[in-house]
């Protein structure tokens, strides 16, 4: 059972705890790698101090990716960087961050297409760079902005105006995504879980809940995507196992299908934030742990999603609803009493079942590979509970979590490099 007397963290460790949740769980409208580039398009637009006559919009291999499929809210079902781009520029609020398209009317979607059919932006590939990097340059007569985000989704690192520079941060790798995240480990996560004064987080999660579970509820409602969430209660009846696979996977149905509701996120994605909390809000529900458990195991979840994907990065050719089913499943065996040794159980067994899903960008598919990634988290449960875990020395496993999780994060980050360039390669037709 978990113990509940664990001594506070230090003082230090503690505050970086609460910081990352603080930065990393915010609300966001629509998918996160069309919002950043519409969030750069709004900002540059917002520096050019004038409405443009043209733009440019240059994005990484996987902004590319993750914009393709994927539907841009409040534009009337458009896709691509350029919808993205002209959406900031017509109607977004820069001061907004990723909720920068909600300020967008109804009224001014027949601007946003007739300008994508003009040819008002054009995209650019930034070669030899598959990771977060989108510029957006805007221009009017002899008046140009140019501003660059880089590591993180709203981290500006760059802004010039009419070419002077007016903000030149360069970023270093995994710079923008760590921010005190490298200190995260399992032990000291449940220690900050059990521990954790609720008054310091519970406005970030009561957040989480209320709005990751609106858009899940949208979802199971409404007809998005391929409705892999109404399907799987439809055939695969209503247990508390199918319950939060479908409570997750509608989520992504809606929010992938440009549905106008804000999210909470985790590590960047909307699909990550809805797959580390609305299991566990399921599990809870049919558990009746109460409130403060829940909070506390939302808290647990959260950060282990957190600490695989800082060593992983905001981007690769690795599916995130991995990194975030492994947080939701631990938190459900947290929620039944387990310990450091049986979430860690979880953690692995899930991480050695399904370590392989790629990522091969934002779409309406993210959702049935939530739905398997949960039912693999929810297996890696109910093996831990029964003492079973996946040995040290089978395929990545280690006999230590943190050294499996160390594993798959260089495996993410490092080996799949390869994977990621080909992934883009056939996306792209390059």
């Amino acid at each position: 059972m978990t113990d509940m007397t664990t001594a506070r963290l230090d003082a230090q460790t503690y505050k970086t705890y609460v910081d990352i949740l603080k930065k990393e769980l915010i609300p966001a409208l629509g998918c996160t790698e069309p919002i950043a580039v519409a969030y750069a398009a709004a900002y540059a637009t917002a520096v050019l101090k004038t409405r443009p006559e043209r733009a440019e919009a240059w994005c990484s291999g996987n902004i590319v990716k993750n914009v393709k499929g994927v539907v841009v809210p409040k534009t009337g079902g458009l896709k691509g960087i350029d919808a993205a781009a002209i959406a900031g520029i017509v109607g977004g609020d820069a001061k907004a961050g990723m909720q920068v398209l909600e300020a967008v009317k109804p009224v001014q979607r027949l601007e946003i297409r007739q300008l994508l059919e003009a040819g008002y932006c054009r995209t650019h590939l930034i070669e030899g760079d598959e990771n977060l990097h989108i510029i957006v340059k805007v221009f009017a007569g002899d008046a140009s902005a140019e501003v660059s985000i880089k590591g993180s989704h709203t981290n500006i690192c760059r802004v010039v105006r009419d070419g002077e520079v007016l903000v030149d941060r360069e970023v270093a790798v995994g710079e923008a995504a760590d921010d005190g995240a490298s200190a995260l480990n399992v032990r000291d996560i449940i220690a900050f879980a059990d521990t954790v004064d609720l008054e310091d987080i519970a406005p970030i999660i009561a957040d989480q809940i209320e709005k990751n579970t609106r858009i899940s509820e949208e979802g199971l409602s409404g007809h998005y995507g391929v409705s892999v969430g109404r399907t799987l209660l439809k055939y695969a009846g209503s247990d508390i196992r199918t319950r939060a696979k479908a409570r997750a996977a509608a989520g992504s149905d809606a929010r992938m299908s440009g549905c106008a509701l804000p999210v909470i996120i985790n590590s960047g994605s909307g699909n990550q934030g809805m797959t580390a909390s609305l299991p566990v809000i399921a599990y809870a529900e049919e558990l009746a742990v109460g409130r403060d458990k829940l909070y506390r195991a939302l808290v647990l979840s959260n950060l282990i999603a957190i600490h695989q994907k800082t060593l992983i990065g905001k981007l690769s050719a690795f599916c995130g609803a991995v990194s975030a089913a492994c947080g939701a499943g631990a938190a459900i065996t947290y929620m039944q009493g387990g310990d450091f040794a049986a979430i860690s159980r979880t953690i692995t067994n899930a991480i050695g079942n399904v370590g392989g899903i790629v990522c091969d960008g934002a779409k309406p598919s993210c959702a049935a590979k939530i739905a398997s990634a949960v039912d693999a988290a929810i297996m890696a449960h109910h093996l831990a509970v029964e003492g079973q875990a996946f040995s040290d020395g089978e395929g990545l496993v280690t006999a230590d979590v943190e050294g499996t999780i160390a594993n798959i994060g260089q495996v993410a980050s490092v080996g799949m490099k390869g994977t990621d360039l080909e992934i883009l390669k056939l996306m792209i037709g390059g």
